[in-house]
């Protein structure tokens, strides 16, 4: 009976000393922030005074202004009279290149996997071995928040650095040509950030994913690189063995080297990269109509033009649900792995 009525009495202690806080932040206007809010902000203030997120926002504006140099100067050459995307000209300021510089597409195909992989490959880990987790998980704060709030800080910091890029292209195509962008010009824009927003958190949470792994950042670091190098060098030319040796003859028949050619486009679809620039074609090319092997029957009538919104959005569909699986296969995997790791606080 004593012990029941000591419980009860620090149980009505606690109880009481709750409600005189709650009543406290009521009287003073304020509320108590959220355990999930309060760690995403914290991690996007990590991320933000980092040197690493310096360096790589400093080389990634650097070649935007590289690239913005390119399309700029060479911005008449590549306006013709009789171009199908003579009304979509300001779109050409993401794609103009004179082979001296590549554009600003080709830089965020190559420059955002590895933001990707800086803001996340010691995502976990490092919380780990420096033992702050154990001490987090100490604290009433569920599990899940840790993971859901890393990748929503650092998807968030790439949301806003990319769409500061875009509008930054915008900006001085505007102020050096002087013509505003059409409002089909800017949703193709709009849909073209969001479509490399989601290209670099697929190459985030597989960061993350090794972060959940291995306990040594740069053992996580090499393996995400490793990847990326995979599918952006080795993989292509692994490809094109497999092709050569599988080359259909010149008297083949049509139908087989259609085949053969969607066969090799299939394999090819299975890097990322390829999957983003394929979308990014379709999108700021707006005559592009296909981005597979055509026939002589299904040219033949075809008037040349450009492609509706609508229709370029159906097109490269396939590539975006593709980064999008990736990007969810790879999370739900990381998330799996957390939520059943053992942590002790040390």
């Amino acid at each position: 009976m004593i012990s029941i009525s000591v419980i009860l009495k620090e149980e009505w202690i606690m109880s009481n000393a709750i409600l005189s806080i709650k009543a406290k932040l009521s009287h003073t206007g304020e509320s108590i922030r959220h355990p999930f809010r309060v760690i995403v902000e914290k991690e996007m203030a990590d991320h933000i005074r980092s040197w690493r997120f310096i360096i790589l926002i400093a080389i990634i504006a650097l070649t935007t202004i590289g690239s913005l140099y390119t399309a700029l100067t060479n911005f008449s050459q590549a306006v013709k009279p009789n171009d199908p995307e003579g009304t979509f000209f300001f779109l050409k300021l993401f794609t103009i290149t004179d082979g001296t510089m590549p554009s600003f597409t080709v830089f965020i195909s190559f420059l955002g996997p590895l933001l990707g992989i800086a803001l996340g490959f010691d995502a976990i880990n490092s919380e780990h071995n420096r033992g702050t987790l154990g001490r987090m998980l100490s604290q009433p704060i569920h599990r899940d928040y840790i993971i859901n709030a890393k990748f929503t800080a650092a998807l968030a910091v790439i949301s806003v650095m990319l769409t500061a890029l875009g509008l930054l292209v915008m900006g001085a195509g505007l102020f050096f040509i002087g013509i505003p962008p059409t409002a089909g010009e800017f949703m193709r824009i709009v849909f073209f950030t969001i479509l490399s927003i989601l290209y670099v958190a697929f190459w985030l949470n597989l960061s993350i994913l090794f972060s959940v792994l291995f306990r040594q950042p740069a053992t996580a670091a090499l393996s995400a690189i490793a990847v990326w190098l995979f599918f952006s060098v080795f993989y292509p030319l692994i490809i094109n063995l497999i092709t050569k040796s599988l080359e259909p003859p010149p008297t083949a028949t049509p139908q087989h080297m259609i085949a053969f050619e969607q066969f090799r486009l299939v394999l090819l679809r299975l890097m990322p990269n390829q999957l983003f620039s394929e979308a990014t074609t379709t999108l700021l090319m707006p005559s592009v109509r296909s981005l597979g092997p055509l026939t002589m029957e299904q040219m033949i009538g075809a008037l040349p033009g450009p492609l509706p919104l609508g229709q370029s959005l159906l097109m490269v569909w396939p590539q975006v649900t593709g980064l999008a699986s990736g990007t969810i296969i790879s999370f739900v995997i990381s998330y799996i792995l957390f939520m059943r790791r053992e942590i002790r606080s040390r």
